[in-house]
């Protein structure tokens, strides 16, 4: 269960990144609000996670979900460049993300 609530803090993460575009620098309420409690939400599912799993890598991948998340989301929704270098990196991230899993207790 533990690594369920990393993921959809990671989810989260994502969608407080892009959140924090649409608030316009928290001028706009309903986008200001909904940033907001996705943070909320995100650090609430971390902390639980990090009852079993270990605390550098529920971090890293956290972290990790979040940055590829939202550099993907930038790249679909606010075309920003797909290059094959952003592509590579991209991949490096989940491929350490993934790995962090496997190898993990817990």
């Amino acid at each position: 269960m533990a690594w369920l609530f990393l993921f959809a803090a990671g989810a989260l993460e994502i969608v407080w990144a892009l959140g924090l575009k649409y608030s316009e620098g928290f001028t706009r309420f309903w986008p200001s609000v909904a940033t907001l409690i996705a943070i909320a939400m995100s650090f609430a599912l971390l902390g639980l996670s990090l009852r079993s799993v270990p605390f550098g890598t529920a971090y890293a991948v956290w972290t990790g979900i979040g940055a590829a998340g939202a550099a993907i989301a930038g790249m679909i929704l606010f075309g920003e460049s797909a290059d094959w270098g952003r592509i590579g990196c991209l991949v490096l991230i989940v491929a350490g993300t993934m790995g962090l899993r496997l190898v993990s207790p817990a």
